[in-house]
């Protein structure tokens, strides 16, 4: 190895020209969605080849290119996207930034229209789909397949590209003497690259952090009790379990991939859902178990994601970039060698989310005058908080509450007051400088009981009661006063009392479940709570990002984030669409799948009896289990993938963890990698590693949310990313010295 290499790690860097013959080669380790939207920027692009020869290999260790294992073409038909189809592209659109040249729109299909293209070709009812419906998971990698399929047919016409396609796993890059990086697969080393794109998706970790598989494991091994430590691939992984209708199965999870499992085992073994009403109705098949009990540290699945009937995302008033900004300015703690001063998650961020979210529930219960109310009394204590300091611990996530419910106290007894007939509509708007009293009832009994119930009402000019229904179709409170904005019962949403025992904890979970189904086909312009979370927790997660992303929290707030914050975001804006859960639902009501263990489930393990045992503490469940299935996905761990390559990288120095180093606190390290602003690895010497990007679960700590469908007509993140890369790359390759051998 030359000198200038070995400084570098073993890899080129800047002012060190590869010296080399043949074509300049890309290697893309894993085939998945980055894959496809990489190859269709790189189609799009070839022209600046100008004559050069470039090799294109794709390493794809399930064999599924186009889709990647998670979205694979075999993947149950029982498990579902919990996007919209429409919300689901191929392509980059004239919202990316960066990117040209653009294919024609009609060349750059979204999911939905994919699917009613297919259904025009084959008549398969199973593509039929509306535009708002979640889509298959399976259909979602066929599309990838042929879009994927496309852009490497599109290469392969360019003069001077070659596609190869290798499915295989890559365990490791190697550095060369020329200053590239062979890529060794199982297979053996097919290709020596020039430039390498790791986008490997999501994998599990050996000896994780989540609660028990370690012990579950040995466990099994030493007593032959079930234990099945990973879901996907459905099919595959669960091929292997014998069921009979007696079977007792348990999943430690209550998340999607839950879900996928519960469905598998469910509808996927015979069973059948049969509508019944305004509701399904469950029918038990002969291959499916008797019962799953399905458990998780908070005891409640995400709630249901509303129907979207918003054409773009809302921009935030409270959260904001600049807010966040500004609070850091004025409270973060500074940290030596870093421009940023660090945020404490909880003190700094979540009373602005909070305070956003219920600024969104009375604007949309109320309408638009009620939101400028509200705008107006909490703008001073809004900038008081920006302007700090605010110490951690000193307030909790409704400290800027209070103005809000000084509005909303006044407005919610007024139109009571009005329907009453105790007050006419003008007398209360004088309640409140500004207020427009009737357009807020007129909001308040659109939401409440559908929009024509304003028009039956009589003359509301005169002190007379206003005849209202006694019931709300969308479940809502018929009282102006309540539906009122409650963080601590959105997180709780089904609490236990003393002695509830798991016959009461089933019915006011059902309970919950219908209610929250009704809110959800109320949908995210009208329903207030359904509003105010996806509205924050969903449209503002890139504020979110922007406090959290590059080592923006302390170190310990970090660690609380991932543990806590993520989870509260995961089960409000997180779930799947209502016809997944309406199924859930009746699954819940047949009986076959029990979650009566309630909040802080644990599993125990019977030594003398060899088998697992599910404990509900707060209902009193003891269930043995004949099988235990972990449905909880790992996060992305460098020093604990199951997988090679990544562990190798970092023994190699090609790569190192990222570390949050605050003062007075431990160190984080959560296992993602430490990365440049390009996404380029930094190596154990501090200095990128320039022919490597790397893009997906790797690079958390870089940007926080890391998911691989591509958002059409948003400018997402997943396609700027691959922008940014594809810039790099090609200025890469006419850095590179030309050779005869290129021609």
């Amino acid at each position: 190895m030359t000198d200038a290499v070995r400084a570098a790690g073993g890899v080129a860097v800047a002012g060190v020209r590869p010296r080399r013959s043949g074509a300049f080669r890309l290697a893309v380790v894993g085939g998945g969605p980055r894959a496809t939207y990489a190859l269709e920027r790189l189609a799009m692009t070839a022209g600046r080849l100008r004559g050069g020869r470039l090799e294109v290999h794709v390493y794809e260790l399930a064999g599924e290119f186009g889709a990647g294992m998670v979205h694979s073409v075999t993947q149950s038909r029982t498990s579902y996207l919990n996007r919209a189809a429409v919300q689901i592209g191929f392509a980059a659109d004239p919202t990316v930034t960066g990117a040209e040249p653009l294919r024609a729109p009609e060349d750059r299909p979204t999911l939905h229209e994919w699917c009613r293209r297919r259904f025009k070709e084959t008549g398969d009812p199973a593509f039929d789909l509306e535009s708002t419906d979640a889509p298959k998971r399976h259909q979602h990698g066929l599309a990838l397949r042929e879009m994927f399929d496309r852009y490497a047919a599109e290469l392969r016409q360019v003069p001077g590209v070659t596609v190869a396609l290798h499915p295989e796993e890559v365990t490791d890059l190697v550095p060369t003497e020329d200053g590239r990086l062979d890529v060794v697969s199982t297979g053996g080393a097919h290709c020596t690259a020039d430039q390498v794109l790791l986008v490997t998706g999501h994998s599990s970790n050996s000896g994780s952090d989540l609660a028990g598989p370690t012990a579950y494991l040995e466990f099994s091994r030493r007593t032959g009790a079930v234990y099945i430590p990973s879901a996907y691939p459905l099919k595959e992984n669960l091929a292997a379990l014998t069921l009979t209708p007696d079977s007792v199965v348990g999943c430690a999870g209550l998340g999607l991939t839950a879900i996928d499992e519960i469905l598998h085992l469910t509808e996927g073994r015979g069973g059948e859902f049969r509508p019944d009403g305004d509701r399904l109705r469950y029918e038990a098949g002969d291959a499916g178990p008797g019962t799953v009990h399905a458990f998780s540290p908070g005891g409640i699945f995400p709630y249901t994601r509303p129907l979207n009937r918003r054409e773009r995302p809302r921009r935030g008033r409270f959260l904001t970039r600049e807010a966040v900004d500004r609070v850091r300015a004025a409270s973060g703690t500074p940290v030596p060698g870093d421009p940023r001063p660090k945020l404490d998650f909880e003190a700094h961020v979540m009373p602005l989310i909070v305070l956003e979210m219920a600024y969104v529930h009375h604007r949309t219960l109320y309408g638009e005058s009620v939101g400028d109310l509200i705008l107006a009394r909490v703008r001073d204590d809004h900038e008081r908080f920006l302007a700090g300091p605010v110490r951690p611990g000193e307030a909790g996530v409704e400290q800027l509450l209070p103005g809000v419910h000084e509005v909303v106290e006044v407005v919610g007894p007024a139109l009571r007051a009005v329907l009453a007939g105790e007050v006419s509509v003008a007398e209360a708007g004088r309640l409140l400088p500004g207020w427009d009293a009737g357009a807020t009832l007129d909001r308040w009994l659109t939401v409440v009981f559908g929009p024509d119930a304003p028009r039956r009402l009589p003359d509301r000019e005169l002190r007379s009661p206003l005849p209202v229904p006694d019931r709300s179709p969308w479940r809502l409170d018929t009282d102006p006063a309540l539906n009122r904005f409650d963080w601590q019962e959105l997180l709780q949403p089904v609490r236990i009392g003393t002695g509830d025992t798991p016959d009461e904890f089933r019915r006011a979970y059902l309970d919950f479940l219908d209610r929250d189904l009704t809110w959800a086909r109320h949908g995210n312009l009208d329903n207030p709570y359904k509003a105010s979370v996806d509205g924050v927790w969903r449209d503002l997660r890139q504020v979110v990002s922007h406090a959290v992303d590059g080592g923006g929290l302390s170190a310990d707030s970090h660690r609380r984030f991932l543990d806590r914050h993520r989870r509260w975001q995961n089960k409000l804006a997180g779930g799947t669409a209502p016809v997944v859960m309406a199924k859930i639902r009746a699954l819940v009501e047949h009986g076959v799948l029990d979650v009566s263990a309630g909040p802080g489930a644990t599993v125990l393990l019977d030594e003398e009896g060899g088998r697992f045992v599910l404990h509900g503490p707060g209902t009193s469940l003891r269930a043995p289990l004949d099988a235990l299935l972990d449905a909880r996905v790992h996060p992305f761990d460098a020093a604990r993938d199951i997988r090679p390559l990544y562990r190798n990288l970092v023994d190699r120095d090609l790569a190192r963890l990222w570390r949050n180093t605050t003062p007075g606190q431990e160190d984080f390290t959560p296992g993602f990698l430490d990365l440049d602003d390009r996404s380029r690895p930094i190596g154990r010497d501090g200095r990128p590693v320039e022919p490597v990007t790397v893009l997906g679960p790797a690079a958390a700590a870089r940007a926080t949310y890391q998911f691989s469908a591509l958002r059409p007509h948003h400018n997402d993140v997943v396609m700027r990313d691959l922008v940014v890369w594809l810039d790099g790359f090609w200025a890469a390759y006419d850095a590179a010295p030309v050779t005869p051998a290129h021609r």
